[in-house]
């Protein structure tokens, strides 16, 4: 930790190929050297004269609750701090907007009623789900390989251009993405997570073509601000 100085590079060099998880109870500066493990893979330290390059490439996991209480979402609740919706802008700013927007799947996950457990278990349980994980994931490998591109197993480490080839929406995704793309204000960078995302969909579900509905879903998993943006 005493590395990078912000107790994060050494984590994520240590974390490479698994699954890390934070909450935002860390500092900005900490939060914020996610940023290139993220995009490249990589964490870079430099001093004075040196700089190294580890490898880092991890799967992150992040959870915070609505507000400090966590009850801001609650219906009927009044927080002391003022206005629910002030004290929720002012926990959730401190996940800076370019750090947010290098998470592909982002979801509201509201308390669990008493009544809920009682309810019986979904049709496809987990083992069904890991088959259907295992299978895509085989489809990417032999994807990626037959394009010769070494070290590439998977949609999420495929290089930009390539996204765009292998996803290839049809006319009708395409037009729902432009559409998106322009009243969510995505970056650049949040459209080819975007496409991304929608190519594993797609492929989870044994398709060869990326429909409207892998991108409808894909668009519905971004992060609270685009889809603030999206709703004004």
């Amino acid at each position: 930790m005493r590395i990078t100085g912000d107790g994060v590079g050494p984590t994520v060099q240590f974390a490479r190929g698994c699954v890390s998880y934070i909450i935002p109870e860390f500092n900005a500066q900490a939060l914020d050297s996610l940023r290139q493990p993220l995009e490249t893979g990589e964490v870079a330290i430099a001093r004075a004269n040196h700089r190294i390059v580890y490898p880092a490439r991890f799967q992150l996991v992040a959870a915070m609750n609505p507000c400090r209480c966590g009850h801001a979402d609650e219906p009927g609740y009044s927080c002391r701090r003022g206005p629910n919706a002030r004290c929720v802008a002012q926990y959730q700013a401190r996940l800076s907007g370019p750090l947010l927007d290098r998470f592909d799947l982002t979801i509201d996950v509201p308390a669990v009623a008493a009544a809920d457990l009682l309810q019986p278990p979904p049709r496809e349980g987990s083992a069904e789900i890991a088959e259907r994980v295992a299978a895509a994931r085989a489809v990417q490998t032999e994807r990626y390989r037959g394009l010769g591109l070494e070290g590439v197993a998977s949609n999420a480490a495929a290089p930009a251009n390539v996204v765009e080839a292998v996803a290839a929406p049809d006319v009708s995704a395409l037009s729902l993405l432009r559409d998106a793309a322009e009243r969510m204000r995505l970056s650049a960078r949040g459209y080819h997570r975007v496409l991304k995302l929608a190519r594993t969909l797609a492929d989870l579900d044994g398709a060869d073509a990326v429909g409207r509905a892998h991108l409808a879903e894909a668009l519905s998993y971004r992060g609270p601000q685009e889809r603030a943006a999206a709703a004004a």
